[in-house]
This record gives structure tokens, C-alpha cells and sequence, in this order.
């Protein structure tokens, strides 16, 4: 290691972890840090806000399988992204929010010193799996070796390491990084072989395929195949089996056609899946059969629903050894003809404002190559696009579930298109959301990037504003004044445009993806084509 201080060693120990790209905002707390990042051969992109780089990591880390790691200065910029790190966390993605801290002698005495809370890590603790204060030079190696060790053998939620100030300025740990060579827990043969017992003797079984699945599509798509079974995946899994799949009732979890399918299987297999209010819209989903979990995380295995068999391990692993213990069943005609009705079903389901998405949805899924990548937002057309949006690769279609914090596509737009430049990609934010980190059009401006963002405009929060009416509440706070979004866009020195038809939005789309900045596209809820 050639670092002279701490901090320079903090960001020369990220390197052997794969690191190539950090998020971040300089400041007066981080110079010893940025003085490595300045040696170092890592990509540094310069945020207009510190959620941004929350958010950039995030999709950095869902578009690539890697790491996304933000650097971001004591207090204020910790707890301004303390939003991102919790959505990181509810959708069990990697990502390392390294940071300073007030000065060992000053810790948790609330002396008024710069940037100062009394316990920083207290308050990131509950939203992240790994959480550590950095407090000799010798810790250092062994904190942020342990953050990727949980990232590569664990469930992967996000990480902190903060590191005080005098700890940054004082010579270099003689420690160099540790690669794990530990890999995810496999599940034992005996757990298999009672899991495979209870799958043959199903007549109809259902597979829920959740975000732990997305590495192993083929592994999935073999299982589906050699056991008959219908197969629905949750918004994080979308992909994972093509949407075309003719046992796929694609991620329409929250929808009352695929609950009925659900309450009528006789076991129920779910894998890489919490099984959470936010997959289903539903406290609890209606199973009446058997169910057989696998999943990484033990205590995920057993919780709100009794299970009749367990798997702990790697999703991959214990998908391809159940595979290989169960029984071939055959293809039954009446159940690929209840599919059918299940998906006329689901498909009736949709109401007259979500056929004006539909419309917009089906332009962009022919304007967009099937290796594109969407980051949405908290917003009614996302809402739409979750269960009605065709998917046939994984880690192509991100969306903030579980946590559900506005402002989150342009940020994880811009991080997904860093990550894999080759794929064409489209932010999808409503116009109230699109204002909570609007500033990272800057960013995607200075970083010439061609990126598609569109922008779905109600003059309203939509969802919230239908709420209220429904409730009798009085519209209050959800129809608030809006900007010229294109004059806005064009502030920042990005292109906009409006999109006045179906075969517009293609162009515009199209038009984007050859850029050399992003472009705005705006798509009116009272357009006179989606009347």
C-alpha cells in the first residue's frame, strides 16, 4: 500500500474489492479521503446532492451485481443520505456509504462542533447490515473487508463505515485488503430432499420469485420447466423469467387473478422473496398449500409464514439441487389454459387511468431494445409498469418498493447507465417526485450523458390526491405549482421535448439514446392522444 494517511487508505483498500466508481460531494470533513480518491484510478462523479449519491449507488449497484459506494462528509451529508441507504436496505442492495466523523476525543459529547451529532453511527445503524466506527488505523482493512464479505455472502444490505477525522490524518494501516474466500451458505441435502418430497407430490404448484433471484434466471426458468409450476415475480425479481414465458403470470403479485391462483396451489415455493406488504399489497397472501422457502437470510425463512420446508442458502444453489431431486412433471394443457384466464383476468383489471399508461407503456417497450434499463420512481404510471411492463432480462427494471422514497429514478437512472453504458436507459418519474433530486440533471449534464427521462405530468400527487377523494379527505397539499419542466430542463442544458403522440415518444426515446446529454420527455396525463 502507498497511502500515506488513513484516508488515503480507505479509498486504496476499496480498489481490490472491484471498486471503479465512487459517488460523492467534496467537503471539508472528506480532503483526506478525496486526496486518495485524486491517486487513485477510481471514477469519482461529483452529485448536486448527497441523496443523489445514495441513489446513484444504488442503481450503479442493481444495473452491474457490484458495490456502489458513496463518500460523503460527517452529519449533514450521512443523514441527507439516509433515504437512499434505508431504500438500499428494504431492497437488499450493496452499497458502502463510507464517510467521516467528528474526532475521537469529541465522540458523542455534543460540543457543537462542525457537522456534529451525538451518536452518527446510532443513527444509521437501524438502516444498514454492517455498521462500524473506524477508531485506530488498524481497523481500517478489517472493517471495509468485512463490509464486502457481507456483500458477497450474505444478504446484501448496505453498509456505513465512518472514520473519525484524526483517524483520517494519521499514517497508513501496514494491513492491505482480504478478499473473502467464503461463499453463500449452500443448503443441506437432507433439507432438499424434504423440500423435493413435499413438490412431487403437488398437483398444482407456484413458484414466487423474489430479488434474491436475479442472478439465477436459467436456474429458474429450469425449475418452472420441469415441474410445471405457474410462476409470479415480485417487482424486484421482474425478468428473471421472461414475461413471454408460457408459465409466467409476470410480477403481478398485488393483482386479485393471481391471489386466487395462489390461494388454489397446492404448495407454494418461495425463493429469494421476504413475501412483504409492498409485494403483494396485502398484509398476507391468501396460501392455503404447503410452502417451501429458500432464501439466504435465516430468519426471512420462517417469518409471518409457517413454512413446511426450508432451504438456507444461496437462491442459485438451492434452486439447482432442487431441481435436480425432484420429479419431471408434464405439461397440462388445462393448466396453461387457466394461465391464460388468469392473465385476461389480471389484464381486466385495469382502470381508465391505467389505460392511458398502458398506452404510454407500449410505446416505450417498442422504442426501447430489450437490454434497456428502467429506474422508476414512486409514481401512478410506475405503479402501472410494475405488473403490465414486459421484461425478458433481469436487473433491467428498478423500482424503489419497499421503502418507497420519491426522487429516486434520475439518480439510480444515472448510476444503472454508469455501470453498464452499453444498455440503452430511461428514467420513469412523475412530476412531484422528479422535483426531489431534479438538481442531478446537472450531473447528467456535465457527465454527457445519453439518458432518456420521462416524465409523467398530473399537476399533481396523483396517488395521494385519488386517495383523499376516496376517503372524503380534503385535497390538501397534492396540487402544488409546477415549473415549465421543459424550460427547466433546458436550464441545466439538458434537451426536452413533449411527446403529442404514441409515435412521438418513440422518436423522442429513440432520439435520446444518440444524445450527448439527457433528454427530458414529457408526457402529459391530459394529452389529446391518450384520451
Amino acid at each position: 500500500m502507498t497511502a500515506k494517511t488513513c484516508g488515503e487508505a480507505a479509498i486504496a483498500l476499496l480498489e481490490p474489492h472491484g471498486v471503479d466508481t465512487l459517488f460523492g460531494i467534496p467537503g471539508v470533513h472528506t480532503l483526506d479521503l478525496y486526496r486518495g480518491i485524486g491517486r487513485s484510478k477510481m471514477r469519482h462523479v461529483g452529485v448536486r446532492h448527497e441523496q443523489g449519491a445514495g441513489f446513484m449507488a444504488d442503481g450503479y449497484a442493481r444495473a452491474s451485481g457490484r458495490p456502489g459506494v458513496c463518500v460523503l462528509i460527517t452529519g449533514p451529508g450521512v443523514t441527507n443520505a439516509a433515504t437512499p441507504i434505508g431504500q438500499a436496505f428494504s431492497d437488499s442492495v450493496p452499497v458502502l456509504l463510507l464517510s467521516s466523523v467528528n474526532e475521537t476525543e469529541h465522540l458523542g459529547k455534543g460540543r457543537g462542533r462542525l457537522h456534529e451529532s451525538t451518536d452518527q453511527r446510532a443513527i444509521m445503524a437501524p438502516l444498514v447490515g454492517y455498521s462500524h466506527t473506524v477508531r485506530t488505523p488498524d481497523e481500517l482493512p478489517q472493517a471495509i473487508d468485512a463490509a464486502f464479505e457481507m456483500f458477497a455472502t450474505g444478504r446484501p444490505r448496505p453498509a456505513h463505515i465512518e472514520i473519525p477525522l484524526d483517524v483520517l490524518a494519521m499514517p497508513a494501516p501496514n494491513g492491505k485488503a482480504t478478499l473473502s474466500k467464503k461463499s453463500r451458505a449452500t443448503p443441506t441435502d437432507k433439507d432438499v430432499e424434504a423440500a423435493a418430497a413435499i413438490i412431487d407430490g403437488a398437483k398444482a404448484p407456484f413458484i414466487i420469485a423474489g430479488g434474491g433471484t436475479v442472478d439465477c434466471a436459467a436456474a429458474i426458468a429450469a425449475l418452472v420447466e420441469r415441474i410445471d409450476a405457474d410462476i409470479a415475480l415480485t417487482v424486484a425479481a421482474k425478468g428473471v423469467l421472461p414475461a413471454s414465458h408460457p408459465n409466467s403470470l409476470g410480477s403481478t403479485l398485488a393483482q386479485p387473478a393471481t391471489h386466487k391462483a395462489i390461494e388454489e396451489a397446492d404448495v407454494v415455493i418461495a425463493v429469494g422473496t421476504e413475501l412483504s406488504e409492498t409485494d403483494s399489497w396485502t398484509d398476507r397472501l391468501p396460501i392455503r398449500g404447503r410452502i417451501v422457502r429458500i432464501d439466504i437470510d435465516r430468519p426471512t425463512l420462517t417469518r409471518d409464514y409457517k413454512p413446511d420446508a426450508t432451504l438456507l442458502g444461496d437462491a442459485g444453489i438451492g434452486i439447482e439441487a432442487l431441481t435436480a431431486a425432484v420429479a419431471r412433471k408434464q405439461p397440462s394443457n388445462s393448466r396453461a389454459r387457466a394461465r391464460d384466464e388468469i392473465r385476461r383476468r389480471n389484464a381486466a383489471e385495469r382502470a381508465p387511468l391505467q389505460m392511458k399508461h398502458v398506452r404510454v407503456l407500449d410505446a416505450m417497450r417498442k422504442a426501447v431494445p430489450e437490454n434497456g434499463t428502467f429506474a422508476t420512481d414512486m409514481t401512478q404510471i410506475a405503479y402501472t409498469g410494475n405488473y403490465h411492463f414486459p421484461m425478458s432480462q433481469p436487473r433491467r427494471w428498478f423500482h424503489p418498493n419497499g421503502f418507497g422514497t420519491l426522487g429516486y429514478a434520475l439518480p439510480a437512472a444515472i448510476g444503472a447507465k454508469l455501470a453498464t453504458p452499453e444498455r440503452p436507459t430511461v428514467a420513469v418519474a412523475g412530476d412531484a417526485g422528479f422535483l426531489f433530486t431534479v438538481q442531478e440533471l446537472a450531473t447528467a449534464v456535465e457527465l454527457k450523458m445519453p439518458l432518456a427521462i420521462l416524465l409523467w405530468n398530473n399537476d399533481a400527487l396523483g396517488q395521494i390526491a385519488d386517495d383523499m377523494i376516496r376517503l372524503g379527505i380534503p385535497e390538501l397539499g397534492v396540487k402544488p405549482r409546477n415549473p415549465d419542466y421543459l424550460a427547466l430542463a433546458r436550464a441545466f442544458g439538458a434537451n426536452a421535448v413533449r411527446a403529442e403522440s404514441a409515435g412521438g415518444l418513440q422518436d423522442a426515446l429513440t432520439g435520446a439514446f444518440a444524445a450527448s446529454g439527457p433528454t427530458l420527455i414529457e408526457v402529459r396525463q391530459d394529452a389529446a392522444w391518450l384520451a
